[in-house]
C-alpha cells in the first residue's frame, strides 16, 4: 500500500529551482531514501512532504491527506526529525517528552520509547548535557511520540561518532520492524546502503535514479573494482581485450580496474598466460559511493 505519493514537486526561491519536478511513491512499511549532495534539494523536497513548505507546483499527499489543506490532520499520522533541532537547555527528557505527548489525543507511552532508545538513564537529564547521539535519540522519540505511521529522519546521524551514527541505525531498523514507515534524508552512502530498501537519488534538484541499493550498484559502469600490483606491467593491448572494463586507474605501480564478473575472469586468465603475479590482489563490489559518482557525473 502507497502512504507517500509525491508527482511533479517543483520549488523554487527567489526564481533558483531547487526541487524540480520530483515524484516518487513509498510503500507502507518500507525504509525509503533520499540521497544526495548537500545542497542537492532533498530537505526542501520532505519539507513539502512535511507540509512546512508549499510547493510552487505538484501533488503530495500522506495517507490520502495533503500536507497543507489537510494540515492538522497530517500532524497525526506523520512524525518529523528536522535537520536542525533544539530544546531550551533546561528541559528534562521527562519534561520534553510529556510536553509533545501533551500534543496528541492518543500518545505513545514515552517510558517505553525511552527504554527503546536507549535513554533510560537520561529521563532526568537537562537538554543542554545530553551528548550528540543522546540529543538525537531524544529528536527521534520526539518524532515518535504521536504514534506516526510515517516518520521523516532528516540528516539524523549528521555530526556524530561512527560509533553513535551506527547505534543509531539499529534504531531507525527498529523502527521499520515496529511497523513504522521511514523516510530517510542522508547523505551519507553507506547509510543509505545499509538502512533503504529503495533510494532516490537527487541531484540539483531532480530524481536521476530510483532503485534499491544494489540496483543502483548494479546499473553502474563498474560494478566490480579489481585492484592488485602486477608483477610487471600489463600493455594497453593487454587490458583493451578485457570485457566489461569501465575504468583504469595505476597510482605508484598498482592498478585499480572497475567492470564485472567477466572482467575478473579474463584478467585471470591474461595473467596466467603471460605469467603475471598479481600481488595483493582484492576483488570487492561497488558501493553506492561508486554509484552515486557513475550516475551523477561526478568526478572520480
Amino acid at each position: 500500500m502507497t502512504i507517500v505519493e509525491v508527482g511533479g514537486l517543483r520549488k523554487a526561491y527567489g526564481g533558483r529551482v531547487v526541487v524540480d519536478d520530483v515524484s516518487f511513491a513509498v510503500e507502507e512499511g518500507e525504509i525509503f531514501g533520499i540521497l544526495g549532495p548537500n545542497g542537492a534539494g532533498k530537505t526542501t523536497t520532505v519539507e513539502c512532504v512535511e507540509g512546512l513548505r508549499v510547493p510552487d507546483a505538484g501533488r503530495v499527499r500522506i495517507a490520502g491527506l495533503d500536507p497543507v489543506a489537510d494540515h492538522a490532520a497530517v500532524t497525526q499520522v506523520l512524525g518529523a526529525q528536522l535537520q536542525e533541532s533544539e530544546l531550551q537547555a533546561k528541559l528534562t527528557v521527562r519534561e520534553a517528552l510529556e510536553l509533545y505527548g501533551a500534543l496528541y489525543p492518543e500518545p505513545a507511552d514515552w517510558r517505553s520509547l525511552v527504554e527503546r532508545l536507549g535513554l533510560s538513564g537520561q529521563v532526568d537529564s537537562r537538554f543542554g548535557v545530553l551528548s550528540g547521539g543522546q540529543k538525537q535519540r531524544l529528536f527521534i522519540a520526539l518524532a515518535l511520540i504521536g504514534n506516526p505511521r510515517v516518520v521523516v529522519l532528516d540528516e539524523l546521524t549528521t555530526g556524530l561518532d561512527p560509533r553513535a551514527r551506527r547505534d543509531t541505525w539499529e534504531v531507525v531498523e527498529d523502527i521499520r520492524a515496529r511497523g513504522v514507515t521511514v523516510l530517510l534524508v542522508t547523505h551519507f552512502m553507506e547509510e543509505a546502503q545499509r538502512l533503504c530498501d529503495r533510494i532516490a537519488l537527487i541531484d540539483k534538484g531532480r530524481i536521476t535514479a530510483l532503485d534499491t541499493p544494489q540496483g543502483l550498484i548494479s546499473s553502474t559502469a563498474g560494478s566490480t573494482i579489481i585492484s592488485f600490483t602486477p608483477s610487471e606491467a600489463l600493455s594497453d593491448e593487454d587490458l583493451a581485450t578485457l570485457p566489461a572494463l569501465a575504468s583504469v586507474e595505476q597510482n605508484d605501480g598498482r592498478l585499480t580496474l572497475t567492470g564485472s564478473d567477466d572482467t575478473v575472469n579474463a584478467l585471470l586468465s591474461v595473467l596466467a598466460r603471460k605469467r603475471i603475479t598479481a600481488h595483493q590482489l582484492r576483488v570487492t563490489d561497488a558501493t553506492l559511493d561508486d554509484a552515486f559518482l557513475d550516475l551523477t557525473g561526478a568526478t572520480r
